[in-house]
């Protein structure tokens, strides 16, 4: 362990004219006490024990290697969120554009019909299975989705009959 991962921690309070104190010292356990922290003494010599028995001294041990591996992991976990925050802001669009066009892509209610509410989705499913890549797969997903909420909304709200 570093001389720096351990220490007596000695408070004191104020007494007489002194005001209260925070000693800290790197010492070991069993010279944790106010005689061997507490340098310079505050008080002259018949008042030290005096001041002493009002001290409060702890031994306090800590391991800064677990905290440097918490603090790399907690900045390893936030950078990859960052990434992946600038990717789907900047990289996802650009890949979406390519990959479906911009008229599939966006789509409002009024593009989808009472009749044919799964107009677009055979053509998704097209073109996801020509493309083997995951992205293809999640965007098939999604849009699935989409268009199977959509459908439950109609029928519940329009029709008011609910899916099983």
């Amino acid at each position: 362990m570093n001389s720096e991962d351990v220490r007596c921690k000695c408070i004191c309070p104020p007494y007489k004219d002194h005001s209260g104190q925070i000693y800290n010292k790197n010492v070991s356990q069993k010279d944790c006490d106010c005689l061997h922290v507490v340098e310079p003494m505050p008080v002259p010599g018949p008042d030290v024990e005096a001041y002493c028995l009002r001290c409060e001294c702890k031994y306090e041990e800590r391991s800064s290697v677990t905290i440097k591996v918490t603090i790399i992991i907690y900045l390893s976990i936030l950078g990859l969120l960052l990434l992946y925050m600038v990717y789907l802001t900047l990289v996802e669009p650009i890949l979406k554009r390519r990959l479906f066009g911009h008229s599939q892509l966006i789509q409002s209610d009024e593009d989808i019909g009472d009749h044919q509410p799964f107009a677009n989705a055979h053509d998704v499913l097209a073109r996801s299975r020509s493309r083997a890549n995951v992205l293809n797969k999640v965007e098939y997903a999604q849009q699935r989705w989409k268009l199977q909420v959509q459908e439950q909304r109609k029928s519940v709200f329009d029709r008011h009959v609910v899916l099983s």
